[in-house]
């Protein structure tokens, strides 16, 4: 099956040259958070995950007045759960992303607020045109970010995460990226997206894979436990097919022909 088969209309889903563009397609709505939005992209990060042709994830949205606006407030439904389940919808959708070890980066074009903030915090990386803006404005409505806190903690100092969480107050790119949730801010975002990508894409495949999977694992180890299961992941690296191929080509002086494995 097709990555694009079966796509919800909420989420347009396009692969070219080996990157899957995943937009959120609620401009009215500011790319609000629907069960179709998060059922499209758990189904395409699943896809991905298994796909070798995929080498990057962009994720962002319609327009470029938001990224995306958290939960539909407007629709009265975005906090009713069927609680026989122990599990949620943006819970499980962050859990998939952090076993989905190839690297997704956030095209963030716009407001970036409560659970969009989630949704940039599952990539890896992110690129933000400069009128973007950043909050977790939960606390005004009752509310607090609690499931996103998991994918931010480790994203943003403790003092700027509490300043977010119980003040509801935005912040802009260039503070946001100061405080660790960007990459980069760019006046043309589509070029600075682009100059990601190109870094990401002449890598070895098999080591970025890999390398994701390593970071994802060693994340809440102690220092002995990091130490001991990274020790013996560089030798599994140094096994597979593009470690030789990688290593070879350094030492004839030539772009490396990676085959991914």
């Amino acid at each position: 099956m097709s990555l694009t088969d079966s796509v919800p209309p909420e989420l347009s889903v396009r692969q070219h040259e080996g990157v899957l563009w995943l937009t959120i397609c609620r401009e009215e709505r500011r790319n609000a958070i629907s069960p179709g939005v998060l059922q499209g992209l758990s189904e395409a990060l699943a896809r991905a995950g298994r796909d070798r042709s995929v080498r990057a994830i962009v994720l962002t949205g319609a327009g470029d007045k938001a990224f995306c606006a958290g939960a539909d407030l407007q629709s009265g439904q975005s906090f009713q759960f069927d609680y026989s389940e122990p599990t949620q919808g943006l819970a499980n959708l962050l859990r998939l992303a952090r076993a989905t070890h190839v690297p997704k980066i956030a095209r963030v074009n716009g407001a970036c607020m409560a659970g969009g903030m989630g949704l940039l915090a599952l990539c890896d990386m992110a690129v933000a045109a400069p009128h973007a803006r950043f909050g977790l404005p939960e606390v005004k409505v009752g509310l607090f970010p609690a499931q996103v806190l998991s994918v931010l903690q480790d994203l943003v100092g403790r003092r700027m995460l509490t300043e977010l969480c119980i003040t509801g107050e935005p912040i802009d790119a260039r503070q946001a990226l100061a405080c660790g949730l960007l990459n980069h801010v760019d006046e043309d975002l589509d070029a600075g997206v682009q100059a990601l990508l190109d870094r990401v894409l002449d890598k070895s495949p098999a080591a970025v894979r890999r390398g994701l999977y390593l970071m994802a694992q060693i994340d809440s180890m102690s220092f002995e436990q990091s130490m001991a299961f990274t020790e013996s992941q560089i030798a599994l690296f140094a096994l597979t097919e593009d470690a030789a191929e990688g290593q070879q080509a350094f030492r004839e002086k030539r772009q490396p022909r990676w085959t991914g494995r």
